[in-house]
């Protein structure tokens, strides 16, 4: 297939699972949202085709069985990552939504997941590893925001790599593993102890530091209008008692996010005559 070919067909999946999500989830996207979706994934398959060709195996499915948390509960760890092997070298890579400057920051983060997912695929499935990566998939602004000015799109798109190799450690396994292992004992005891209002009044580490974490992660929380920081965190101690719950329990993101939304749908029941 050529690489036109390729790209017809990506168009012809995209198509496919969002009338899927979309009958699933009942909500639709105004022709501009879905338009930007399958521009994401269209650029992101531009920059990474030639490592995509060389995917050995996909979706490669790895589990650690039988743990045991802290209290006492049986437990198990499931990933999902690519496997690439050339030459010499094998690359696990997992794939992350997440923005490319906050990987690139917070490389920890990740490195504590992939140490576990590599201690799986070397001492227990006995593979050879050589690196292990995470692949972002969110397009930078940069790119986003100029998607229709071919010079500084092309300039911008030369400089984009997505991908991050990570360092690991095998020595660090146990402490990620029992670290799970809290986790769960945690959601089982129903501790759901949320950030304090420092941390939400805060920067988001490593991502436009004028963007507060309570902004950046607790606008995309299901449980933010039950947790007690975020309603402090949104309603403060100043102003209009009134219209500062209104613009709480409103807070379904940025106007533009809330005008696609219901343009979206209205556009989706119109009945046709």
């Amino acid at each position: 297939m050529t690489d036109k070919d390729i790209e017809n067909k990506i168009k012809e999946y995209f198509e496919g699972n969002y009338e899927t999500l979309k009958t699933s989830g009942g909500h639709s996207l105004t022709e501009s949202v879905k338009q930007q979706a399958l521009n994401q994934v269209l650029l992101y398959w531009k920059r990474l085709n030639d490592l995509a060709k060389k995917v050995t195996s996909t979706e490669e499915k790895l589990s650690l069985t039988d743990l045991t948390t802290p209290n006492g509960r049986k437990y198990s760890i499931e990933g999902i990552v690519d496997i690439v092997k050339e030459g010499e070298d094998t690359w696990l890579y997992d794939i992350k939504t997440h923005d490319l400057e906050y990987i690139q920051k917070n490389k920890e983060i990740y490195e504590q997941q992939l140490n576990v997912y590599a201690y799986i695929w070397q001492n227990l499935r006995k593979n050879k590893l050589n690196h292990t990566a995470v692949i972002s998939t969110a397009l930078p602004d940069n790119i986003k925001n100029n998607i229709n000015n071919e010079k500084l799109l092309e300039e911008y798109f030369k400089k984009w790599n997505p991908v991050v190799e990570l360092d690991y450690d095998q020595s660090k396994v146990d402490d990620t593993i029992r670290e799970f292992g809290e986790v769960v004992d945690n959601i089982h005891d129903n501790k759901f102890d949320p950030a304090d209002i420092g941390t939400l009044k805060s920067s988001y580490s490593g991502v436009k530091s004028h963007e507060l974490f309570g902004t950046r992660v607790c606008r995309n929380c299901d449980a933010r209008f039950s947790c007690v920081s975020f309603a402090e965190f949104a309603l403060g101690t100043r102003g209009n008692l009134k219209q500062k719950f209104e613009d709480y329990y409103n807070n379904y993101g940025t106007d533009a996010d809330r005008e696609d939304w219901i343009v979206g749908n209205l556009n989706e029941n119109i009945p046709e005559v």
